[in-house]
């Protein structure tokens, strides 16, 4: 499962995603959000997929490394899809059972949330995979720049999330390690109940706590043995600049958003 996850991964590469302003990104992320609460119906949807299958063609991104990153929310898309499968009333009732419910609406509803659920997690994926942590470190800055003028801890912010991003890749495989270590001596992690099998998983958080503690007090160290005071003064080896390819980024989204609110307005696929 731990290998599954995705999140703070950066993928090497050199294409037209790769090398958009990351400020660009972040906002082309959000515009996305977006599209994805806008759409209304399964068409729009089939638009929202076509344009992230594109987006890791042009990446040069696999698709089973893209979906890999869905199996750990697998659980939360079960959740939500049998919670809108029983809970949505509807005048097509095909099944009732006291308090729950199926009908025609009701599988609708639940196809499209949990459906929802999947293009939201695998097309912000994109923004990790196609951008290196210190990149969209200063993207982040750039961004909450103006409100430090209010006192706002724009670098200190974009900081932290950049270095919890980083984390995650790597506190995921010390855990992997220390779990080898304990199979190694005889711990048994997949026999059992779910609970023997929950009590069993307690031994690995003490070392791994006590690991990424010792983590962050040597990158604590190392900041400061070179002179780290925070973004005041600082300059950047690759100042951000925009281009071209990032005015042609929000051209393709801008049109796929008017693309979606066109479906929408057709009431074709809607639910």
């Amino acid at each position: 499962m731990l290998n599954n996850i995705t999140l703070g991964q950066y993928f090497p590469g050199d294409s037209f995603i790769h090398r958009l302003d990351p400020r660009t990104k972040i906002l082309l992320t959000i515009m996305f959000l977006v599209c994805v609460f806008l759409s209304r119906g399964f068409l729009g949807f089939g638009l929202i997929v076509a344009f992230i299958f594109l987006c890791a063609r042009v990446a040069k991104i696999q698709l089973k490394f893209l979906f890999r990153g869905l199996k750990p929310i697998a659980i939360i898309v079960i959740i939500t899809f049998l919670l809108n499968l029983f809970m949505t009333p509807g005048d097509d009732l095909l099944w009732k059972w006291g308090i729950l419910s199926v009908s025609v609406q009701g599988i609708k509803n639940a196809l499209f949330m949990a459906f929802r659920l999947i293009l939201l997690v695998t097309g912000t994926q994109l923004l990790t995979l196609t951008t290196s942590p210190i990149r969209l470190t200063d993207g982040l800055e750039s961004l909450f720049s103006p409100l430090s003028r209010i006192g706002f801890p724009a670098h200190e912010l974009a900081m932290m999330m950049s270095i919890a991003l980083r984390f995650i890749p790597t506190l995921i495989e010390e855990t992997q390690k220390i779990t080898r270590a304990q199979k190694a001596r005889g711990a048994d992690f997949e026999s059992g109940s779910l609970i023997k099998r929950a009590k069993a998983l307690l031994p690995l958080l003490v070392p791994l706590f006590v690991s990424a503690f010792r983590r962050a007090d040597e990158l604590a160290m190392a900041m400061e043995a070179r002179c780290y005071r925070g973004g005041k003064g600082r300059t950047k080896m690759n100042p951000l600049k925009y281009a071209k390819s990032d005015l042609v980024a929000f051209l393709c989204l801008a049109a796929l958003v008017v693309l979606i609110v066109l479906t929408n307005k057709s009431g074709i696929g809607v639910i």
